[in-house]
């Protein structure tokens, strides 16, 4: 199960991580956001041990989406290294995400 993450986590949870780390931003009015949950949902059981999997909402913590500038939720945020590599926008197949944690993982 992906964990809840806030803004003032986020540097020790994500940034700091040793392993890969993929943040799903959203919020609980976010129609497409709620699509999107339980793939992430599977996809953090799936990546257990290997991928970090956390949930931000933005409404609760702003400074997060501020920062990497997100216009739009959901925002999947790709980290290796405490570097953001990738992100996608909006909901997209569970295949497609797939790939890029697999990306992660070389």
């Amino acid at each position: 199960m992906a964990s809840e993450l806030t803004d003032a986590k986020f540097n020790d949870d994500v940034l700091k991580s040793k392993e890969p780390v993929l943040v799903d931003l959203w919020a609980p009015w976010c129609g497409p956001c709620r699509m999107l949950s339980p793939v992430v949902e599977k996809l953090s059981e799936d990546y257990k041990g290997k991928i970090k999997v956390f949930k931000l909402n933005t409404e609760d913590n702003p400074n997060t989406a501020s920062t990497y500038s997100v216009q739009a939720i959901p925002t999947l945020l790709f980290f290796k290294g405490g570097q953001l590599v990738d992100q996608i926008v909006g909901v997209k197949p569970e295949k497609e995400i797939r790939a890029r944690l697999d990306g992660l993982l070389k």
